[in-house]
């Protein structure tokens, strides 16, 4: 096929509110050195990372929840994942699906998932050595984006294109949450924000390692996480949560949502539990007794940079029909301003995805 040299893209322009995402008709299509693929872009989900690292949420100048606009007290020297300063200006979008159309005689025409992780092969265990697709280069919101031939893989499924976009971050955010957390057969686990992307992913990925799931959610929001097949659903709101839960051993809390309601979360947890932590949206600042922690001889692991290997099981996990999507909404990706507010107002359940 005929490359065109120049694209559509949603680029960021700097940290702000959603001003500093602007759209461009005629962004030059990507440059491709040896050992990368051109893909042309068919479906690129949605991500907190996004929000966190456009508003400057990551950094410690600030205290706020995830709200999606600009933060006071953010200071672009650790405002990114990484806590180093994001060159601007930058596509973001890391959940890429599309099809490989340059750069690869072997992967040419195959419709292909993007490994969300970047690292240096001379070194892929190291996590100093680790970057972010969209964040530490150009991402997938975009008509067209390249990448290491390394972190391609190609995706044999019935499933469209939009409901394979779901899956790249919040399942292998949920995956490496719970093998930091050593969940497995005869745990309980309990997942604030269960109707989130990560939320939906911790239930189906926990239930698959025969462990016992709780999901909490807003009562609206009920019907749809059930699709996900947790053992109980409760109300998000901690008051009474110790007396509904008097009757469970929760070895296992995997949590992305912090904020106010963290210490009730941590004192449920039974002698010897774990929680594990991916994420922070209802603020990232919470109490903490120290002698819960070490009375009761808990674990606490965080769960950011992803080891290799983690993603290719996830991408078996797909193409046998393991785990299924939940894709809430799809938007054309001109209307990206738009997909986002959706996604920070968290009226959905699932994942949001654009479409070039």
């Amino acid at each position: 096929m005929t490359i065109p040299t120049k694209m559509k893209a949603m680029v960021l322009t700097g940290h702000g509110d959603m001003e500093k995402l602007e759209w461009h008709d005629d962004w030059p299509v990507p440059d491709i050195a040896e050992g990368e693929v051109l893909i042309k872009v068919l479906a690129c989900g949605l991500n907190n990372t996004d929000v966190n690292t456009r508003t400057a949420w990551y950094s410690k100048g600030t205290q706020e929840s995830t709200t999606g606009g600009a933060l006071e007290g953010a200071d672009e020297e650790d405002a990114t994942w990484g806590g180093a300063p994001i060159t601007f200006p930058r596509i973001q979008g890391a959940d890429v699906v599309g099809e490989v159309v340059a750069g690869s005689k072997e992967l040419a025409g195959k419709r292909v998932i993007i490994d969300t992780w970047l690292r240096d092969w001379d070194d892929p265990m190291s996590m100093d050595k680790t970057g972010y697709y969209g964040s530490e280069c150009d991402g997938g919101f975009a008509e067209y984006t390249k990448v290491d031939t390394r972190n391609v893989h190609v995706m044999e499924s019935d499933l469209s294109d939009a409901e394979i976009a779901t899956f790249a971050t919040s399942y292998v955010t949920a995956e490496n949450m719970l093998n930091r957390a050593n969940v497995g057969f005869g745990d309980t686990v309990l997942i604030p924000g269960a109707s989130g992307g990560v939320g939906g992913a911790l239930i189906q990925l926990a239930n698959r390692r025969g462990a016992r799931t709780i999901a909490m959610a807003s009562e609206p929001k009920h019907a749809k996480v059930a699709r996900s097949n947790p053992a109980r659903i409760l109300s998000r709101a901690p008051k009474g949560l110790k007396e509904l839960l008097k009757d469970e051993k929760i070895t296992v809390v995997a949590d992305v949502v912090g904020g106010e309601q963290w210490p009730v979360l941590i004192d449920l947890l039974e002698r010897g539990g774990r929680y594990t932590c991916a994420g922070a949206i209802a603020g990232p600042i919470v109490e903490m007794d120290l002698r819960t922690f070490y009375l009761r001889d808990l674990t606490f692991t965080g769960a950011t940079i992803v080891p290799p290997g983690v993603f290719a099981d996830l991408v078996g996990y797909i193409a046998r029909g393991e785990i299924k999507p939940m894709l809430a909404a799809t938007y054309p990706l001109r209307e990206l301003h738009a997909a986002q507010r959706a996604f920070i107002n968290k009226k959905h359940t699932g994942n949001i995805v654009v479409v070039p």
